[in-house]
């Protein structure tokens, strides 16, 4: 079973045809999966939250610009890791007015807790178990759980005053014919601080892992 599969368990079947075959990639098909569309809006918080959405661009996590119907490509290849890990890649990237930016992530699952953990960036030093659930019309819901950082030799939880959480929408509609998705990231203190939402095709492709989108460096951070 593919590490989504296995993190939804029974729930897995409730998911729409669509939403089951987009998250049914793994190693042993050798299909991976990109998605091409449209973000009808990516904003951000208040000014003061520029800076620090500025310093993720360094290691495509999160980035400071804003703007309306901008171009969008997800890549979801499956793959194995350095540590022998079945990973999945969501990589994104949204073409700005004169400016390229990405949101880079890598997903895999922790046996000991059944959980997918949500590696970040080009060099995996921050890191987060992911809480799944299914919504009505068969689509599905992310939210993130504590924020582990490692970074040299520095490893702790990030305080959720700092971290903030994450969530994310995705389902299928059925009357557009293309998935819908919408990500909110938020801090307790600030509010929300960043977030897109829009719409995307997806190409299913039989061939292997493109190494653009793998991370830098990869760490455990269980």
């Amino acid at each position: 079973m593919t590490i989504f599969e296995q993190a939804f368990g029974a729930d897995f079947a409730r998911l729409h045809p669509r939403v089951r075959q987009r998250l049914s990639l793994g190693t042993a098909s050798g299909t991976g999966m990109i998605g091409r569309g449209v973000m009808d809006r990516i904003w951000r918080g208040p000014a003061f939250t520029a800076p620090f959405l500025r310093l993720g661009t360094t290691r495509h996590i999160l980035f400071p610009e804003q703007g309306r119907d901008v171009p969008f490509t997800i890549e979801n290849y499956p793959y194995v890791d350095s540590f022998g890990r079945e990973t999945l890649s969501f990589v994104r990237t949204f073409e700005l007015p004169g400016k390229r930016r990405r949101f880079d992530a890598q997903m895999v699952l922790d046996p000991r807790t059944g959980r997918i953990v949500d590696y970040l960036g080009t060099h995996q030093h921050v890191a987060t178990d992911l809480r799944l659930g299914v919504r009505e019309d068969g689509g599905f819901r992310i939210t993130s759980g504590e924020f582990r950082l490692h970074e040299g030799p520095l490893r702790t939880v990030l305080p959720p005053r700092i971290a903030g959480t994450a969530a994310v929408e995705e389902w299928f509609d059925e009357d557009l014919g293309q998935f819908r998705i919408e990500v909110v990231v938020a801090n307790p203190r600030f509010g929300p601080v960043f977030g897109y939402h829009g719409r995307f095709t997806a190409t299913f492709v039989e061939q292997g892992v493109s190494g653009a989108v793998k991370p830098l460096r990869e760490k455990v951070l269980w």
